[in-house]
């Protein structure tokens, strides 16, 4: 945990404010630059300052999954999403399926996955690192 009153102050503003700024990446990703990876390494950025500031349990407590758990579930959740090809339409595995009467499809899917792979890894990877330092 650090001692900086500042950055400990900051943490919570710099977390909600990094969980917003990657859920606008990942949307925007649907149909221009982003999406799930980045949006993912801007999420897991802001459990990174709140773990430095707060120490690697609040970060933990936070996330309220083990982050290879989320990892974990973001695969599942990408790979589900390239199903709907292969059993609906006969076309490869992960060609883009739109949901009728949305203006969703499976793409969206398959980037939220991704953004949860990458959070769940990016922070099973660094915490313990940050563990190390307190």
């Amino acid at each position: 945990m650090n001692d900086s009153l500042i950055m400990r102050g900051m943490a919570p503003w710099v977390f909600w404010a990094a969980l917003a700024l990657s859920v606008f990446v990942l949307l925007r990703g649907h149909n221009e630059p982003g999406g799930g990876f980045i949006g993912g390494l801007i999420g897991a950025l802001g459990f990174v300052f709140y773990a430095l500031a707060m120490g690697a349990e609040a970060a933990r407590a936070r996330l309220r999954l083990p982050p290879l758990h989320v990892g974990g579930w973001g695969l599942v959740i990408a790979a589900v999403s390239g199903i709907p090809a292969l059993l609906f339409h006969g076309e490869p595995f992960l060609t883009q399926q739109w949901i009728e009467g949305t203006p969703l499809g499976t793409t969206i899917i398959f980037d939220l996955g991704v953004y949860l792979v990458v959070l769940g890894f990016a922070l099973g990877f660094v915490l313990p690192f940050v563990e190390d330092e307190a």
